[in-house]
């Protein structure tokens, strides 16, 4: 079967449809709130992005894998990973200045 997105959220009807749109939008909304908050290496909108898609993908592939009786749906990968997004948009004002800090080297003491 070919990986279609949008088409599986059409066939329910409008109002089925908004409910799994804002439910997948905060899938992944946590994670995308507090980690740039937690961890300066994820401090950006595309890694977060990034990281939820890694997330999602895993939780769809594991769903299909274990034939749990869900459907597997691009349209879940790319709407999980825009929440995370739009949650780490949410959160910028707590970690936009900040960076990770780079480790300087260790001081070498000076031969004669």
């Amino acid at each position: 079967m070919p990986l279609v997105d949008v088409v599986d959220l059409l066939d329910d009807g409008p109002a089925t449809a908004v409910v799994q749109v804002v439910g997948n939008l905060l899938v992944f909304a946590a994670l995308g709130f507090l980690a740039p908050v937690r961890w300066a290496a994820l401090a950006g909108v595309g890694r977060l992005f990034l990281l939820g898609v890694a997330g999602s993908a895993l939780v769809e592939w594991l769903q299909y894998a274990l034939d749990l009786g869900r459907v597997t749906s691009v349209d879940d990968v790319l709407i999980n990973a825009t929440g995370a997004a739009l949650a780490a948009l949410a959160s910028r004002p707590r970690w936009a200045g900040r960076r990770p800090v780079p480790q300087r080297p260790a001081a070498v003491p000076a031969t004669p």
